[in-house]
């Protein structure tokens, strides 16, 4: 539904107001990276089966299992052991998780007011973590063994900050309102 808003609504709108003369030029979403970090699973390898299934449940699609490429001793870390979870969103199913995340997870958090506008990176990217996936309604907070972070990224067609701002904006991100 958001993927066809954009198209029908947002898409014109943003060209008129970014003064893009070429449709294919105004921004966009690209793709939607979503990860989970599991410190635990280098001691109990079971330990990622329950994060891998709430990831799941909340994308849609099933995680991958992101492995250490190096060993560090200082962490006791060993090549190869599992590390964390990540799932890359494209179309259609990235725009169903935007909408979820703008419309029923954003309003569930607790003292919500916004997500702060200077997490862009340099390239027209947006990161933003949420502190445990009990926000979502596809999760049964009884049966979370341990709260884990979520660290979304939303990547962008454009290298400018001030339009991706104007992309996510037009699509119903929150921010927070700015106090001069």
């Amino acid at each position: 539904m958001l993927n066809k808003q954009f198209q029908d609504e947002i898409k014109p709108k943003l060209k008129k107001k970014l003064g893009v003369k070429n449709s294919l030029a105004v921004p966009q979403v690209e793709k939607v990276i979503v990860n989970m970090r599991v410190t635990d699973a280098k001691e109990n390898k079971k330990a990622i089966e329950e994060p891998m299934s709430d990831l799941a449940k909340i994308t849609g699609q099933k995680p991958r299992i992101c492995r250490a490429k190096r060993a560090i001793s200082s962490f006791s870390l060993s090549q190869g052991d599992p590390i964390g979870l990540k799932i890359t969103l494209r179309k259609k199913k990235m725009y169903d998780f935007l909408e979820r995340i703008f419309k029923l997870v954003l309003p569930r958090v607790k003292d919500f007011r916004g997500l702060s506008a200077d997490q862009f990176d340099d390239f027209g990217n947006y990161n933003f973590t949420l502190e445990d996936q009990s926000v979502f309604p596809e999760i049964n907070v009884d049966k979370i063994e341990k709260t884990r972070p979520l660290q979304i990224t939303v990547v962008t067609s454009t290298d400018s900050n001030e339009e991706a701002r104007e992309l996510l904006m037009s699509l119903g991100l929150p921010f927070t309102k700015e106090e001069d």
